[in-house]
């Protein structure tokens, strides 16, 4: 079913984004946490699970990092073993750089994995095993099957101004879905949309789904956290959630409406989105809220259809 909205470039697909334990767990409290995850995905009624592959970001920028880096469990690995119970299909983040060439092609020729994304360098100045470009024709020449997605950052195209452009490079490249960085700037994001529609039109491409992710914030670290990953949060937002006696329930009512209002803009001009819900902090209140605002948008998207 996920390979045929896909491909048919459907509206209306809902994703759950997670990130595998820390690597540094033992096997008993990673199993423990991976049942966890289980348990919370098999309430939902998603298209798909996104399993992230996490980089060391601290060369993007000069700010402290909020919480420690910290490895994670391969998403492949946690994806097969440790998720396979669920009976939805799963999306696995591939952080290019962070593979040599030898071991991405062995992990392509094994075509286990049906979707994946692939996401570049965080940074021109990190050293990589491999680079995106590469990482695009090998998976070209060894599993042109595999499924494949990208990130996309409407935030940037209010500053660059072309992030348009970089959507359509990776769409001739083979890729047939985007998953956006989490989104707190509607504005940005609406202006996104209406260029990469005029973008395909004038290059006569196929417009692919857009999948917003949508991120719920309970605390001024989890908001300072945000920040730190790049994602732009207007002031009058953030000064909304710091002052508000209940910031996680307002942020979900804050990114509820983005949501709604990227979804009318979309309707109207024929532009095929969707949605991916995630929690970026382990604390068990923002994680039940993520899963709460996942059941809250599952059921707006059926009523659109």
């Amino acid at each position: 079913m996920l390979r045929d909205k896909i491909i048919n470039r459907e509206s209306g697909m809902i994703f759950y984004g997670l990130t595998p334990p820390k690597s540094n767990n033992t096997d008993e409290k990673i199993e423990a946490i991976s049942k966890k995850h289980i348990a919370r995905i098999k309430e939902l009624d998603v298209d798909g699970v996104i399993v992230y592959d996490i980089q060391d970001e601290t060369e993007r920028t000069h700010e402290e990092r909020p919480f420690e880096f910290i490895h994670t469990v391969d998403p492949s690995l946690y994806s097969r073993h440790y998720l396979k119970e669920l009976n939805v299909p799963r999306v696995v983040y591939r952080c290019v750089g962070n593979y040599i060439e030898e071991a991405f092609v062995e992990w392509l020729k094994d075509g286990e994995d049906q979707f994946t994304v692939f996401v570049g360098t965080a940074s021109t100045h990190q050293e990589v095993g491999l680079k995106l470009d590469e990482a695009y024709k090998l998976r070209q020449k060894y599993n042109d099957d595999m499924l494949l997605g990208a990130v996309t950052i409407p935030e940037r195209h209010r500053l660059l101004g072309d992030e348009d452009e970089r959507v359509g490079f990776k769409m001739s490249k083979g890729c047939r879905f985007f998953v956006s960085q989490a989104v707190y700037d509607l504005e940005a994001s609406k202006k996104f949309l209406l260029d990469y529609k005029q973008y395909c039109l004038k290059h006569e491409m196929d417009m692919v789904p857009i999948i917003f992710t949508l991120t719920p914030c309970g605390s001024a670290k989890t908001l300072k956290f945000i920040k730190w990953l790049g994602i732009s949060v207007p002031s009058w937002l953030e000064n909304t959630l710091l002052t508000s006696e209940e910031m996680l329930s307002k942020s979900i009512q804050l990114i509820t409406v983005i949501y709604k209002e990227l979804t009318k803009v979309a309707k109207a001009e024929g532009i095929p989105i969707g949605c991916n819900i995630e929690s970026v902090s382990i604390r068990k209140e923002e994680i039940e809220a993520s899963i709460l605002l996942a059941k809250e948008i599952t059921a707006f998207v059926k009523l659109q259809k």
